[in-house]
């Protein structure tokens, strides 16, 4: 199994088994100590005020995002301020506290540049990734048939 493989496997089992049973470990607890019906009020709570920011700062991204077109300027900023927002947005939908607490983070104006670099490097990283380094000589006789042939060019020279 590649490296890579076993890094998904990973971040896919913390993020549908050990990020859920937190999840519940932490509702419990707080239901502990402030009752069950505060809990399930906080939670409604936090919805409401999710979903207020997720259109106040989902429309200011958005505004952004157009004024950077009127531009013509490239709108990278606003582009990841948009998925920002998507991505905290959708971790408000789950139930719990600490999904909504990253959630927050991700979509508050004050909090997101530090995810927006954040992003930026791993999108970077990803992009560094596929690049063919130009030092390393590419395919040769050893990975297939050489052809031998002349090249014919009926065309005259061009006196450019």
């Amino acid at each position: 199994m590649t490296r890579k493989r076993r890094m998904i496997q990973g971040a896919l089992f913390v993020v549908f088994v050990v990020v859920p049973l937190v999840e519940i470990y932490v509702l419990v607890q707080v239901g502990q100590v402030i009752g069950a019906g505060w809990t399930i009020a906080l939670l409604l709570l936090d919805a409401v005020l999710g979903t207020w920011l997720i259109r106040h700062e989902g429309g200011r991204a958005w505004r952004a995002l157009q004024d950077a077109l009127a531009g013509g300027r490239m709108p990278a900023a606003e582009i990841a301020d948009g998925a920002l927002i998507l991505i905290g947005g959708t971790l408000m939908l789950a139930p719990g506290f600490i999904t909504d607490a990253f959630g927050i983070l991700l979509i508050l104006p004050f909090t997101r540049p530090v995810f927006r670099r954040l992003l930026a490097a791993a999108v970077g990283r990803r992009l560094l990734l596929g690049v063919v380094d130009v030092r390393r000589p590419g395919p040769g006789p050893a990975e297939g048939p050489v052809v031998r042939g002349e090249v014919i060019d009926d065309e005259p020279p061009s006196r450019d």
